[in-house]
């Protein structure tokens, strides 16, 4: 049997905590995905039908990518939208295409009872040790937990720092040093050693800065790439960035009883994926006073499509401005950044009207 080789696709910088659980936890070589470029978006535009929504065209072009890099055991993830049904047809495309590696569809193990997972993990490698996993799990979990603080951290100070480019050069520095990590010890000490560097990073942020909160569906709010690098943009705008959308906090500690109560005035129902904390979000920003908000999300989402009527009314009734992109293949960067600016000037005149 050929040694197993096995990837997932690219989502900002969670392949780290990732490669420590395959490789430590499955017991399995893990080839990192390349991160995502014009050449994904063409392969996987190329081979995908034309109304699927952009993450399905991300996802797929990264698959290629990665069995080109010597990948022979992909793993496909579950999902609550669209995305749950996606594994199958990667894997019919890729087989038409003649591609011959083992697929690990997580969606058909999706139940509360960690046999379940367990299962599908044991596809993935069938003579994983128990033991290892469990032992690394806590570890890879407590590991996304950490990179999201830090770069929550990050997205709101990295736009007045003084040397322009410290905060991505220790950012790296310090996704590097997490990949030997293998214990709650040596990760808790990483992180605060880390930490403690972020903040002291010289930057010099006004009394009142701006703050614009950043909100929409699960893939093209996370994954850079796909949305034009929006978070970067708005820092060199001199702009706080607030984005609460990441994995530690739908995927690990979602409150989902506080958003029903917290948004009941303007939605009574679920409307299924992201769309939920997308409107709970906007009506914590607003509340709190923020200068603008942005809604991102994929071509064709229906959950974010049908939160935006709610995000319209907080909109009004807290006279807060919502810019609304709606990314697929064909989306001109061009006319991006002229939205972007645009929303730029007017969150400025409405900030300085205020004083």
């Amino acid at each position: 049997m050929d040694k197993i080789k096995a990837s997932m696709p690219q989502l900002g910088n969670y392949s780290t905590p990732m490669e420590v659980l395959f490789t430590a936890g499955f017991g399995v070589e893990y080839i990192v995905p390349p991160p995502i470029t014009k050449k994904t978006l063409a392969l996987g535009s190329r081979y995908s039908p034309d109304y699927v929504c952009a993450p399905f065209k991300y996802n797929l072009g990264n698959y290629i990518e990665t069995i080109e890099a010597g990948a022979n055991t992909l793993v496909q993830t579950d999902g609550v939208c669209r995305l749950g049904y996606y594994g199958e047809l990667h894997e019919q495309i890729l087989r038409d295409l003649g591609y011959k590696v083992q697929f690990v569809n997580m969606a058909k193990f999706q139940d509360p009872k960690p046999i379940k997972f367990y299962k599908g993990f044991k596809e993935i490698n069938p003579d994983l040790s128990l033991k290892k996993l469990a032992k690394i799990i806590p570890v890879v979990l407590k590991m996304i937990e950490y990179i999201d603080e830090a770069e929550d951290f990050i997205r709101k100070n990295i736009g007045f720092e003084r040397e322009i480019g410290t905060f991505d050069k220790v950012h790296a520095d310090f996704l590097n040093d997490l990949r030997p990590v293998r214990d709650q010890k040596e990760l808790k000490n990483t992180y605060r050693n880390y930490m403690k560097t972020f903040q002291e990073i010289e930057i010099k942020k006004p009394r009142h800065p701006l703050k614009v909160g950043i909100i929409g569906e699960f893939y093209t709010i996370m994954e850079p790439f796909s949305n034009y690098y929006i978070e970067k943009e708005l820092a060199q705008m001199g702009i706080v960035v607030d984005r609460w959308l990441n994995v530690s906090n739908t995927l690990l500690h979602y409150p989902k009883k506080q958003i029903e109560v917290h948004i009941e005035d303007y939605a009574k129902y679920q409307m299924g994926a992201t769309s939920m904390a997308t409107i709970d979000r906007a009506l914590d920003f607003a509340k709190k006073g923020y200068d603008g908000i942005i809604h991102v999300k994929s071509f064709g989402c229906t959950p974010e499509i049908d939160a935006i009527p709610a995000l319209q009314n907080i909109s009004n009734d807290y006279k807060i401005p919502i810019l609304y992109f709606s990314f697929d293949t064909q989306t001109s960067e061009t006319g991006f950044n002229t939205r972007l600016e645009a929303f730029y000037d007017m969150i400025i005149m409405r900030k300085e009207t205020k004083k």
